[in-house]
């Protein structure tokens, strides 16, 4: 491999790199050896356009980009002389000819990298006297993308996206010279299931979405590392949160998963936190047939006495339970514990599945099927056939997946067993034949771990505290297995410890657990052997 220098410092890097591609390899880029660039992107073509990140190659009479320079053995290269901050300075003074000093009001404010650079890079002042050339504002190139034409450095980062990422290419560069403008093609516009993207890659406040557009100031965000759950895919996502409440959810980088970019579905989901349709309450079905309101003690007793009166008549056969890929390992794994102190091997997982493309979004519409399955839940079908024919008397339902997957279409079919539990984070008709009805967490409000369509356990984080009273699954199963004086269902919920538990029962998970996934997570045990 070829040993290079810079600034001083020997690295060893892969052939065939560009400088900018093998320092960003390495995690140094930006990150120890600085070297802004604008037009560079590591999931992009190389365009070369904006010429900010030039260096001195020792040998070589010119500055060189290097974004376009391949590393060779014995390269010596030089980011700091005077001769590389003199370029920066003018190029940076080039770009900011036109570009508008309204810092304090633009909506990319906090994040935005050509602010970053000209207090780093560039002059102390403006030498220019003639007024800026005006830009369109607002324009609406999509349903969800909104551009301000005065504010773009031209870097292209969204017409090469559009054309090498989703394959569209909605976006052109229009006019020629100090005229040349973003634009869609006539009677084109930027609505690919990607689009908003091009908010996130840009570098400048050219471009923003309308679901975030003057929404917050950024500095107000704390962002919560976590994973989309809208698919099997299982994209790296940060979750900005203030305010006590997830007010965006952005692409985090991750080459074994998503590299940088996210569906704007899966983008947009974040909304369903907050839905109205949220089940705030626990709720118990009196013997008039109303369900009403009640603690969270209250409920899971009525619910330990129905299963209790199930098993004492008819044996815990009676019992069975259909699983949610929507739920964490470990919730799901405590399921698994439940049902095997309860003595039952009655159960299922009701996979949704919808959509899909080449790129990211995948069929099943959940996160964590895989794991679901490694961890034992396999298919609904017998389940649903014990229930309708007479076979089973307790259900216990982890969210509504069963009428989005199109198995039960009409709830009432449900109606006829004495007991259904149900386990929930959004009303649905499944209240309807419910007899507890028990208010869950969304699963960016809880710790854990999901499974992904390939195999790769990822870490969720906390993101916010729901405002009303509410449980993962895990630690409802927990509760109620406590209530039936089952074996483990002792001492209070752990996400750590299950998942720990988990690691060492199963062989799947072998080593793999919330303490060893890390940041971007690592595969099954059977996955990776």
């Amino acid at each position: 491999m070829p040993q290079i220098h810079v600034d001083g410092v020997q690295y060893e890097v892969e052939e065939g790199r560009t400088l900018l591609q093998a320092l960003d390899d390495l995690g140094l880029l930006m990150n120890g050896v600085d070297i802004p660039h604008y037009c560079w992107h590591p999931k992009l073509s190389i365009d070369g356009s904006c010429r900010l990140c030039q260096v001195e190659v020792e040998g070589l009479p010119k500055l060189q980009i290097a974004c376009n320079t391949k590393v060779q053995d014995g390269m010596v290269v030089h980011t700091q002389t005077e001769k590389v901050k003199s370029a920066r300075e003018a190029v940076m003074e080039l770009l900011l000819v036109n570009h508008p000093l309204d810092c304090p009001i633009c909506d990319q404010a906090g994040e935005c990298k050509l602010q970053d650079y000209a207090f780093r890079y560039g002059r102390g002042h403006a030498r220019t006297r003639e007024p800026r050339r005006p830009g369109r504002k607002r324009v609406a190139l999509g349903p969800e993308v909104v551009f301000d034409e005065e504010r773009c450095i031209l870097c292209r980062r969204c017409v090469r996206f559009c054309r090498e990422v989703p394959g569209s290419g909605e976006l052109a560069v229009e006019g020629r010279g100090d005229r040349s403008v973003i634009a869609t093609f006539p009677s084109e516009s930027l609505d690919n299931p990607y689009s908003m993207n091009v908010a996130e890659i840009c570098p400048v406040g050219a471009l923003t979405t309308r679901d975030f557009r003057f929404k917050m100031r950024v500095w107000f965000l704390k962002d919560v590392p976590g994973i989309c759950t809208g698919c099997a895919k299982g994209c790296n996502v940060d979750l900005g949160t203030a305010d006590g409440a997830v007010q965006r959810m952005v692409p985090r980088r991750n080459d074994a998963v998503n590299d940088t970019w996210i569906c704007d579905a899966g983008r947009l989901s974040y909304h369903e936190i907050t839905s109205p349709s949220r089940l705030v309450h626990p709720a118990v079905r009196e013997a008039g047939g109303r369900l009403v309101a009640a603690s969270l003690e209250e409920a899971l007793a009525e619910a330990a006495a129905r299963v209790r009166r199930a098993v004492a008549a008819k044996g815990p056969g009676v019992v069975g339970a259909l699983a949610s890929p929507h739920a964490s390992n470990e919730d799901l794994y405590q399921l698994r514990c439940f049902l095997e102190g309860l003595g039952s091997e009655v159960s299922g997982m009701v996979v949704p599945t919808g959509p899909a493309d080449d790129l990211l979004v995948q069929p099943e519409k959940a996160a964590n099927a895989t794991g679901g399955r490694a961890l034992g839940f396999g298919s609904p079908r017998g389940i649903l056939d014990r229930a309708s024919g007479g076979g089973l008397d307790v259900l216990i339902l982890l969210g509504h997946d069963l009428l989005s997957a199109g198995l039960q279409d009409d709830p009432q079919a449900l109606a006829a067993l004495e007991s259904v539990i149900l386990l929930d984070t959004h009303r649905s008709k499944l209240e309807g034949v419910a007899h507890v009805v028990l208010p869950m967490r969304h699963a960016t409000e809880k710790l854990g771990t999901f499974t992904n369509h390939a195999g790769r356990v990822q870490r969720m984080l906390p993101a916010a505290e729901p405002p009303f009273p509410a449980w993962s699954e895990g630690e409802l199963l927990l509760r109620l297995g406590r209530a039936l004086e089952l074996p483990a269902c002792e001492g209070p919920w752990s996400p750590e410890a299950v998942s720990l538990r988990m690691s060492e029962t199963v062989p799947a998970f072998s080593g793999v657990h919330l303490g060893t996934v890390g940041a971007l997570g690592r595969p099954l045990a059977e996955t990776s052997a």
